[in-house]
């Protein structure tokens, strides 16, 4: 985790934005070199990059979500990083979303998007 006596809070980065196999994307690229930034710049030391392709609405059926659920309920992260909320699912099932907060929420681990434009808000309140 951080050597004694240093603050960085452990979070994991989650990269959902590519949507063909292979080797990462710009998209993909992109949303890791804006989530070290913004990590950095707040103080908070990366524990884990966990990446999925795009398409899947449902989080709980992508591997990479589920490493993040694994991750959160052993206590290694106090947030999630991610670019905006329809990486964790899109507009059209934003339920889907609201269920993935709510349940980060009730496990004390917040969401923070890493896009400018929302950075500065509550991953839950959206």
């Amino acid at each position: 985790m951080t050597p004694h006596g240093d603050t960085a809070s452990p979070v994991v980065l989650y990269v959902c934005a590519d949507r063909a196999p292979g080797a990462p994307g710009a998209a993909t690229q992109h949303a890791q070199t804006e989530g070290h930034a913004f990590a950095r710049e707040r103080g908070l030391t990366i524990a884990e990059v966990v990446t999925d392709m795009y398409g899947e609405p449902d989080p709980a059926r992508r591997r990479g979500w589920r490493r993040v659920r694994q991750l959160v309920q052993t206590g290694h992260v106090t947030a999630v990083l991610v670019r905006w909320p329809s990486a964790i699912a899109p507009e059209s099932a934003h339920e889907l979303r609201h269920r993935e907060t709510a349940w980060l929420h009730d496990h004390g681990v917040r969401v923070q998007y890493t896009w400018a434009p929302l950075s500065s808000r509550s991953g839950e309140a959206l």
